[in-house]
């Protein structure tokens, strides 16, 4: 990422409205004993080593959402889902064999009305491996106890889970009840290309910490309508995807989240979720880490730490470099603390149409440098486009970030630039408007209503770079906008 110039101010003084954010997070017994069944590697060989660049600081990076973390403790993290602790090793490899006390492999099966528990350490409750096919119908399933020897082994592959689907096997499951009691117990986990499941129904419920509701890994797929999750511990959100990417999406289901680094979605893959509500009380709502993407759609999200929605790149080999889409249509946005949208050492496309958005700090997005990367070229490059869509907040880039906002199809924008020494673009077309909140410097300013009727100035104070191209049609000229401010280039 190329180091952003910083606009000359002529007696113009901003001060940041946002306030340092905070660090991150990242992530009836049958008596059958249990059995074991093989894990295939990976597609395509290893997973990534997830060696840091040159400059980022040793160790495993900060904190995990939605599964492990990466790095220290609330840090975002290694695993989708939640901030905080450590996150998994970068070189983990897929256990042998995984433990489980029902296991099915390479054969068709059916069980109904069953209640199946595991109590031993790296034992999952239900497995299905090496192409089988299985269906569960009102079964109910149980880890009871038994931590995971291995975080990297539960996190990747779905070692000590409740119900397992690997090695292109597929599970289709209706009413079904996973309960889990133990450290790195997550609920449901599919891990493998061609491996799938597919729920109608279904109650979730994790206690203990890297325990999240429906994840999927290495090109895993997890599809569910009617799920109803509720995660207690710390990197454990409702929604994850982790090591190699994966694809979870729901429709008509809710998840709520409570422990430290559990955001209610956290992506390293493809996660969509419709006619959804998701609320986390120890995290962000949702997370994207690297080229990964959230889609919602007439969904509710709720976060309660730090940021609403957080886009980054933590390097701990968890999430492909690349650019992060967030895109949401209707539904609701609410941040209890922090900005809205909040992104470092990545690039990130953040697409609105006709959401509600709350927030409490007054920030509508914030670009910045933070602890992941390499000091100097680790802030954000933003692009956010807003259609029917109305937004409140100041917005700021620091001198490694950069933002480029357009409105469209009758947005409007009541906020100002703030405290920014990075790139700022806005656009708007002819149907949209600006409420300008405060004095503010744009790099580059495009408006299609060229009389600038769609700007209510409120006796601000426009500043942009004149030597920009986008700016060609300003001519470096100073202009009056309605409500008594003036448009003026720096000086």
């Amino acid at each position: 990422m190329k180091t952003i110039s910083r606009l000359a101010l002529a007696g113009l003084i901003l001060v940041a409205a946002t306030a340092a954010l905070p660090l991150y997070a990242d992530t009836a017994s049958t008596g059958v004993a249990a059995t074991t069944g093989s894990v295939m590697p990976p597609p395509n060989g290893t997973p990534p080593d997830g060696v840091p660049p040159d400059g980022t600081p040793p160790g495993p990076p900060p904190g995990g959402f939605g599964q492990g973390g990466p790095g220290g403790p609330g840090g975002p993290g290694g695993m989708p889902g939640e901030p905080g602790a450590g996150g998994p090793g970068m070189n983990a490899q897929a256990p042998e064999t995984l433990a489980a006390t029902k296991t099915v492999t390479g054969t068709s099966e059916t069980l109904s009305g069953q209640t199946l528990v595991a109590t031993a350490a790296d034992t999952s409750v239900v497995y299905a491996a090496d192409k089988a096919a299985l269906t569960l119908n009102d079964v109910t399933l149980k880890k009871t106890g038994g931590d995971t020897s291995s975080d990297d082994a539960s996190n990747f592959y779905g070692q000590n889970a409740g119900l397992v689907a690997a090695a292109a096997s597929t599970v289709t499951a209706k009413n079904l009840v996973v309960e889990t009691a133990a450290e790195g117990a997550n609920a449901v986990f599919s891990t493998g290309e061609g491996s799938k499941i597919t729920i109608d129904g279904i109650t979730i419920k994790t206690t203990k910490n890297s325990s999240r509701g429906l994840d999927a890994t290495w090109g895993g797929t997890v599809i569910a309508t009617n799920a109803k999750i509720e995660t207690l511990g710390a990197h454990c959100a409702a929604l994850a995807t982790d090591r190699g990417e994966g694809t979870v999406t729901v429709t008509n289901s809710s998840g709520k989240t409570a422990g430290e680094g559990s955001p209610g979605i956290y992506s390293t893959g493809a996660i969509t979720a419709t006619k959804s509500s998701f609320v986390a009380t120890g995290s962000e709502a949702a997370v994207i880490e690297g080229k990964n993407s959230i889609v919602l759609v007439d969904t509710d999200i709720s976060g309660a730490v730090t940021a609403g929605v957080m886009v980054y790149q933590s390097f701990s080999g968890d999430a492909g470099i690349g650019t992060g889409t967030f895109t949401m249509t209707r539904g609701t946005l609410t941040a209890k603390a922090g900005p809205l949208f909040y992104s470092t050492n990545t690039d990130a496309v953040i697409n609105l149409e006709s959401v509600t958005l709350k927030g409490s700090s007054g920030v509508l997005l914030a670009a910045s440098a933070d602890r992941w990367g390499t000091a100097g070229s680790n802030g954000a490059t933003v692009k956010f486009n807003a259609k029917k869509q109305a937004l409140e907040g100041t917005v700021s880039a620091d001198s490694v970030s950069a933002l480029s906002l357009a409105l469209t199809d009758s947005s409007s924008w009541t906020g100002a630039v703030s405290g920014n020494s990075g790139a700022v673009n806005l656009s708007l077309d002819a149907s949209s408007s600006w409420n300008v909140t405060a004095d503010c410097v744009l790099t580059a300013f495009v408006d299609a209503d060229t009389t600038f009727a769609n700007v209510k100035s409120n006796g601000h104070t426009v500043i942009y770079d004149a030597s920009a191209a986008a700016n060609a049609s300003l001519a470096g000229k100073t202009y009056a906008l309605p409500g008594g401010g003036k448009l003026m280039p720096a000086m």
